[in-house]
C-alpha cells in the first residue's frame, strides 16, 4: 500500500508544473486606434506578436487624407514593445519603435505659396498602458511617444509625436 501511494505520489507530480503564466495562445494581436480616427480621420492600424508573455514585436500602418498633418499622409514602422506588471500580455509598457512617413507642407514666402513634399524616417520611445479581457481576448491601450526625425528637410519638425486609444482583438 505504501508503495503504491508513493507512486501515485510521483507520478502526480509528474503531470503538475507550475508555471508563472497561462499556457502561451492568443500570440497575435489586431488594434485599431479609435483615438486618432476621431481626432483626426485618419485610419491607424496595428499588429502586435507576443513572443514572450512580457515581449512584442509589432507594425503599425496608418493613411490620412489630409498631406499636411503633422504626421503626414501616409505612414509604416516597427516597434517593440516591454510590459511590466503581474498580467501577461498587458500593464504598463515602454516601447522603442520606428517609423517611415510621408507629407506635404505648404510655405508662404514673398515669392508666393509652395507645396514641398516630403518622406522621413523618425526613431523614438513611448510609454503606455493595456488592459485585457481575462480570457486575452479583447484589449483596451492608450500610449504616446516621441520621436526625432532623422533625415528632417529645413522646413520640417525635428520632433513628432505617437499617440491613441486603441481598441484590439487577440487570436
Amino acid at each position: 500500500m505504501k508503495k503504491l501511494a508513493l507512486l501515485l505520489v510521483v507520478l502526480s507530480g509528474l503531470a503538475t508544473t507550475a508555471q508563472e503564466y497561462r499556457p502561451y495562445y492568443n500570440n497575435h494581436e489586431l488594434r485599431f486606434n479609435m483615438g486618432r480616427f476621431l481626432a483626426t480621420t485618419a485610419v491607424e492600424g496595428s499588429y502586435e506578436y507576443y513572443f514572450t508573455p512580457d515581449t512584442s514585436i509589432g507594425g503599425t500602418v496608418f493613411f490620412n487624407g489630409d498631406g499636411l498633418e503633422r504626421t503626414g499622409n501616409f505612414g509604416i514602422g516597427p516597434n517593440l514593445r516591454a510590459y511590466f506588471g503581474y498580467n501577461p500580455k498587458s500593464g504598463i509598457f515602454a516601447e522603442a519603435f520606428g517609423l517611415y512617413y510621408t507629407g506635404e507642407t505648404d510655405i508662404t514666402n514673398n515669392l508666393g505659396t509652395r507645396n514641398n513634399d516630403y518622406s522621413t524616417i523618425a526613431l523614438g520611445l513611448g510609454l503606455g498602458r493595456k488592459w485585457s479581457t481575462f480570457g486575452q481576448k479583447l484589449t483596451m491601450e492608450i500610449y504616446a511617444g516621441l520621436g526625432r526625425n532623422v533625415n528632417q528637410q529645413e522646413f520640417q519638425d525635428a520632433l513628432m509625436y505617437r499617440a491613441g486609444l486603441s481598441l484590439g482583438f487577440r487570436f
